[in-house]
């Protein structure tokens, strides 16, 4: 006499009996609690605290016990750097407003790029042909050196904001092309077979299946090409000196006068920018493609 199979009631999304999922204590199991909010940003912020305490020390040391006196205003210690800097309005103003004006290229230029490769990458995963045909000049664009293309752009579109933003669209976009068609082609073959059966559309196949399923990688080239496009805005600024000044264009005039101090602190905001920037778009990323994957790949 055969013994019956027991059915397991239940969708299928919904763990098994005694699979990790279901252990009390899985981070997904019915048992696990989420902690603070104030711990998960005292977790998350220790490191950076940590980070930053060391690169002061090595600065400290670097200032006091490597580089004689004399020299020392090559490399001035961080409370000398930021507290005149910092302390000096006349020179804080302009620094900020420089800043403001570059963080406006740089999200132009960073909207203009997503725009570009996600439409970019769209036209080529729609046919090998067009992948084969588009897809070099791509590589192209990101093998050429920006420093060799930034004169050119100079002379053709002139030194203001418009040459800018396309500095930064040139270094920007390269990730959000790579990134989506990535994503576009990631479909599995058995979602497509039924797409196929089911005789959708191309545009059906475009909206159903490939977006979402590129949605992850589309948000990865959103991060690199975040930070890309403070860098490009930062070499536009540089190089690009007619007009109102950006952040570097700042920078390249600190450096010719050997103002240490301002020059530091120039830095030290433009890296804050970056930073604040791809934290932003990080944490975008995790809001919105974390609660597809609930933690676990991500």
């Amino acid at each position: 006499m055969s013994t019956p199979t027991p059915v397991i009631e239940g969708g299928p999304g919904d763990p098994v009996i005694g699979s990790p999922r279901s252990a009390p204590g899985h981070p997904d199991g019915a048992g696990a609690r989420k902690a603070p909010w104030w711990r998960v940003a005292v977790s998350r912020s220790v490191p950076i605290l940590a980070a930053l305490a060391g690169i002061a020390v090595v600065w400290y040391a670097v200032s006091y016990l490597v580089l004689p006196e004399q020299q020392r205003f090559l490399l001035p210690p961080p409370h000398e750097a930021f507290g005149s800097a910092l302390s000096n309005p006349q020179l804080m103003g302009p620094m900020l407003e420089a800043l403001a004006r570059s963080a406006g290229v740089a999200m132009v230029g960073l909207v203009c790029a997503v725009v570009l490769g996600i439409g970019y990458a769209t036209v080529m995963s729609q046919s090998g042909w067009a992948e084969r045909i588009l897809y070099p000049y791509a590589v192209i664009l990101q093998t050429i050196p920006i420093l060799a293309l930034v004169p050119l752009i100079g002379i053709w579109l002139g030194y203001a904001f418009t040459a800018r933003v396309v500095v930064c669209i040139i270094i920007a976009v390269f990730p959000m092309i790579s990134n989506t068609l990535f994503g576009l082609q990631s479909a599995s073959p058995a979602a497509h077979d039924l797409l196929t059966l089911n005789k959708a559309t191309r545009w059906q196949r475009l909206t159903k299946l490939q977006f979402p399923a590129a949605v992850p990688s589309i948000f990865t080239g959103l991060r690199n090409a975040s930070g890309l496009a403070v860098i490009g805005v930062i070499v536009a600024d540089f190089y690009f000196q007619q007009g109102a000044p950006g952040i570097g264009g700042l920078l390249r005039t600190y450096t010719l006068r050997l103002q240490m101090e301002a020059l530091f602190t120039a830095i030290a905001l433009t890296a804050l920018f970056g930073v604040v920037v791809f934290s932003i778009f990080a944490a975008l990323d995790k809001a919105v493609v974390g609660r597809w994957y609930g933690g676990h790949t991500r």
